[in-house]
């Protein structure tokens, strides 16, 4: 049972429609600031319990399934048959789409692991010297609006996914006709 081209989109679709979720949760249980504890010459932050951090990663995680699907599924020989790249490179909308996908989906990867990696620098590095500290958090908003972005990368790598089986399907429409040009020329 080999993969069609509606199971790939449904994997990217739903990869992409997790990484959204995953995010939007992250940002949504994101403490706003940390607790001051003060000590002989320290300051110390606690911080509430969140899954703000391993909800980042899963996101991104996601996010990289989803985009790696979506560029797979551009290439991938359906039915047993390949197309060549250039094929469908020739075609402008693709290349424009195919770039968009690519740009939205590096774009999304740093939206989210920005405040990801620094939230989690915040609750491990949680002692500091400077006793004008204020227990900071990351910058809120990134991992909402990385999980829009990401969203939206999965949705460009779905239209790219449809431009390249219009190019897939144009391509052997090409091949067929000549060979079949071909076969009348031969028999006159």
């Amino acid at each position: 049972m080999g993969v069609s081209i509606k199971r790939a989109a449904l994997i990217v679709a739903g990869l992409g429609v997790l990484s959204f979720i995953f995010g939007v949760i992250a940002e949504n249980k994101k403490p706003t600031a940390g607790t001051l504890i003060p000590g002989k010459d320290v300051v110390v932050c606690k911080y509430p319990s969140d899954p703000s951090v391993p909800l980042g990663y899963l996101s991104v995680s996601f996010l990289i399934l989803s985009s790696f699907a979506g560029y797979l599924s551009l290439f991938y020989p359906y039915k047993g048959k390949s197309v060549p790249q250039s094929v469908l490179f020739r075609s402008t909308t693709f290349f424009v789409f195919f770039n968009i996908a690519l740009f939205t989906g590096g774009l999304a990867a740093v939206l989210l692991l920005w405040p990801t990696i620094t939230e989690h620098l915040h609750l491990t590095r949680n002692v500091h010297h400077n006793l004008a500290t204020q227990c900071p958090t990351a910058k809120t908003g990134l991992l909402g609006g990385g999980a829009f972005v990401s969203l939206d990368s999965a949705l460009f790598w779905l239209v790219a996914l449809m431009l390249a089986d219009n190019a897939r399907q144009d391509h052997f429409d090409e091949v067929e006709n000549g060979s079949k040009a071909q076969a009348l020329v031969a028999a006159e």
